[in-house]
């Protein structure tokens, strides 16, 4: 069958997206656009149509200080993404999830082994219409700390993966996935990442 995924055209995003990188304020209208305009299309259809974005929950994984850096193997779908660093874990939304959230934990389950579901606190939008892969994907970008809990990855054919320093991450920068990259660029600027708030429900 078909895999359906959700995605929303760009012309019902305010402006139609013209800024790049992590926005933390003001992404209410944005959520909303998706709330009432998105829909499930063939993917298919929208990998190499920027007129549609696809709209992919993304989680930044912590503990403490500490960032999930994973890196992507030669087996997973998407040849662009081969051999990439990357901090960040989520994927597209299909018709079973629900919402993003349902998206978000359905990935969580799908790629990482730990006892617990964490918290998804929502942080910003995430946006890059300069790379191939990011013009046709919006990210909605979540954090969650493990609090010290173990994780793993689940799918050790397609990733590997460990808690790595902020600095340890910045070594690997030439080699992150734009969108990680652009995550780090946020990190690192101020002000600091506050004002978001914890989210189990709706669209998030």
């Amino acid at each position: 069958m078909e895999e359906l995924v959700l995605a929303v055209p760009r012309l019902a995003l305010p402006g139609g997206l013209p800024w790049r990188g992590v926005r933390r304020r003001g992404v209410r209208p944005y959520l909303d656009a998706i709330a009432t305009a998105a829909e499930f299309r063939p993917r298919s259809l929208l990998e190499f149509d920027p007129a549609w974005k696809q709209i992919i929950p993304y989680l930044v994984l912590r503990d403490g200080e500490r960032l999930f850096l994973m890196r992507r193997s030669r087996s997973g779908a998407d040849a662009r993404l081969h051999e990439r660093w990357s901090i960040g874990i989520g994927g597209h939304v299909d018709p079973r999830d629900g919402d993003l959230l349902g998206g978000l934990r359905r990935e969580w389950a799908e790629e990482i082994e730990a006892a617990f579901m964490p918290r998804f606190r929502r942080v910003g939008l995430l946006n890059d219409d300069q790379d191939p892969v990011g013009a046709v994907h919006l990210g909605v970008v979540y954090f969650a700390d493990a609090a010290g809990r173990a994780v793993a990855i689940r799918e050790r054919n397609k990733l590997s993966g460990e808690f790595a320093s902020l600095d340890e991450v910045r070594a690997m920068r030439d080699g992150l996935e734009t969108w990680s990259s652009l995550i780090l660029d946020a990190l690192e600027a101020p002000p600091a990442w506050t004002g978001t708030r914890s989210v189990a429900a709706g669209v998030g």
